[in-house]
Parts: structure tokens; sequence; C-alpha cells
């Protein structure tokens, strides 16, 4: 009998604004071995490239480190992937989506593993990008807000400052309306049922923009115990106490997000605003959390909390971060012309791809 050969798969990429999309192509190459590595660009590489980033180097190192299937990070890794690179760290081969990702001069960052045959192509996650949700987020800026029962077709209005949605010429960048299925969220849910004697901790909220601060708040309250549930709020619950544009992802995208997290137990879709008796009793919730963020009220003018206080099984809990999903997209309007920018060369470099790619394959 022969030993079977421990896998080591490398990814690499910017995963700005890390969502479901980045996760699930980590998940799949994952699935393709023993032993994921990920290698994340730095804040100049990306610039050079690509445009600025909305996170910094930091914030993405932390944010990769914290989805489930991620077993190493690699900071600063080149933008480039090379052969060297892959020995370096002892990888068998790249793992790459079926989009493409070039360098600022239209170079295929990765045609070195691909001429040497190591490397493989994961299916990219139909409806979401970061240019996307970037392109959203710039929505937010103009007039003609989407409210009521427009709140879902933020990501199918053309803008051609956002470059981004089904009608994008790119088929790349294009992004086609998400739709949620049974089995995705089964492939990014852990399926683990709390042992006997577990401490099951819950936390609610919106988790729109799945962030750093997000990600601190969760890795806390999931120290308070053995077994942690996030519920997550409805859309119109949302724009109700957030207003405007918000969610600027829609509930089955963050539950995707928030199952990603490597300290997340289980997601409750579409929790109540307020924390009921029943909730705490069909979960066994022994402690419920919340962030320092100011709480308000439910529609009938009482605490969501009321419940949990009323038992003793209440903690506030301080992630000592001040990111909020507000301050992404303030980042984001500062620098509006630079993202809008950004969004026209990466699709018109990808458009030029694919014009090229069609020609040749007509002759």
């Amino acid at each position: 009998m022969t030993d079977t050969k421990y896998i080591k798969v490398w990814c690499d990429g910017c995963y700005d604004m890390v969502h479901f999309g980045h996760a699930n192509s980590l998940r799949q190459a994952k699935a393709l071995g023993d032993y994921l590595i990920v290698g994340v660009h730095t804040d100049e590489e990306i610039a050079k490239h690509k445009g600025p980033p909305v996170f910094n180097e930091q914030e993405r190192y932390k944010m990769v480190r914290a989805i489930k299937w991620v077993d190493e990070v690699v900071e600063g890794a080149p933008y480039v992937t090379t052969l060297e690179t892959l020995e370096t760290y002892g990888c068998d081969f790249c793992v790459h989506g079926d989009d493409i990702t070039m360098t600022s001069d239209g170079t295929d960052t990765y045609h070195l593993v691909k001429a040497a045959g190591r490397y493989v192509e994961c299916q990219r996650t139909q409806g979401v990008s970061t240019t996307d949700l970037v392109g959203r987020m710039l929505l937010l800026t103009k007039t003609h807000l989407q409210r009521g029962p427009n709140e879902y077709t933020v990501e199918r209005q053309r803008s051609n400052s956002m470059s981004q949605d089904a009608a994008a010429r790119s088929p790349w960048t294009g992004v086609s309306q998400f739709l949620p299925t049974s089995r995705k969220i089964t492939q990014f849910s852990e399926g683990k049922e709390p042992k006997p004697g577990d401490k099951i901790v819950y936390v609610a909220g919106a988790f729109d923009l799945f962030h750093v601060g997000h990600l601190d708040f969760l890795e806390k309250a999931r120290k308070e115990g053995d077994y942690l549930i996030v519920g997550l709020h409805t859309d119109p619950v949302v724009n109700t106490y957030k207003g405007s544009n918000y969610p600027i992802m829609n509930l089955h995208e963050r539950v995707l997000s928030v199952l990603a997290c490597r300290y997340v137990s289980e997601v409750v879709i579409g929790a109540p605003y307020s924390v009921t008796a029943d909730l705490m009793d069909h979960f066994s919730v022994n402690l419920v959390c919340h962030g320092v963020t100011k709480v308000e009220q439910d529609i009938d003018g009482r605490d969501p909390y009321q419940e949990p206080k009323k038992r003793g099984h209440f903690k506030i809990i301080d992630s000592e971060n001040p990111m909020t999903t507000d301050m992404i997209v303030q980042r984001i309007i500062k620098n509006k012309l630079d993202f809008e920018e950004r969004n026209r060369k990466k699709e018109a470099k990808e458009l030029a791809v694919y014009e090229a790619f069609q020609k040749f394959e007509s002759r």
C-alpha cells in the first residue's frame, strides 16, 4: 500500500473587499488538495497594476486568514505568479478562477505557471466581484437611490461609471443577478451541531460588506463560548435602520460571506430584529452579544435585546476596531473618480483580450 501524496495548493490575488466570490474560489482550491496557501499582494503592487485598493494590505491579510479554508497566508506575494514562488512554498500547482488577471501592460499574470502545466482553473462565482461592489457603492452618491420593491435592482442598473452589471461588455467583469441555492449554502456551512455542554453564543446584525470590524467582533464573540450563531437581518429590516441604499449586499450574499468566516458555526437566515424568547430557547442560547454601536429600537419601540437582558444573558463586546460599513462607503465616495477610472480600465483591458480571443476562435 503506497502513501497518498500530500498536496499543497497555491492561490494568490488582491482579495480586496473580501466577499463570498473570493471565499468560494478558495473553497474550490482547498478541495483540490490538503493544504491551502494564499498569497496576498501589497497595496503598491495593486495600485501599479489595477488601481487603488479599498482596503489596505494589513486589513486584507487579516480578512484572508479568517476564511475557514485557508491554512496559511503569504504577505506581499508577487503580482505575477512564478514557478519559484510555487517551489519556495512547496506547492504542487496554482489555482485561479476562469476569469483573466493582467498586469498593467496586459500580460497574463499566470502565463508562467500555465506554460509549465502547473495551473488549475476553478469556476468563477457568478454574480459578484469587488468591482461590482464598488459600483454599487458609487450609486449611493447619485440621486436615484433604489428603495422598497427596487431594492434588489442595484446590480442590474446600467451605469457607465460603474462599468459593472449584467450588460457589461466584458464577460469576466459582467455580473449576472446572483441566484442563491441551497447547495451553495450547504457548501459554505460547517454542518456541525453543537456538542452537549457547549456554550452557545448568539449575535445578530446586517454584517453588510463583511469587513475587519465584523471579523474582530466575531472573533471576540466566539471566545465567549464554544458555538457561535450569527443572525442575519433581512434586507427590508436592514434598510429600515440603516436607510439610504443599504444593505449593499443582499441577504443571501451576506449569508455566504458570514458562513465563510472560521469563527462562525451557524447562520440564521432572516433573523428577527428583536431577540425573542422563542429564538433563545430554540437554539439553546446561553449568551447574546452586541457591539458598542448604537442599538436602534424595534418598530414597537422596545429594546431588541430586552429578553436576553431580562435573563441576564447579554453582554456588550468592544471589538476595539472602529471600522464600519459606513466608513467603507465613505472611502469609496472620497476616492470616487479614482475608483471609477479603475473600473473603466479593468473592463477595457478584459474586453481587448476577449475580442482578440474571439477573433482567434473564429479563424
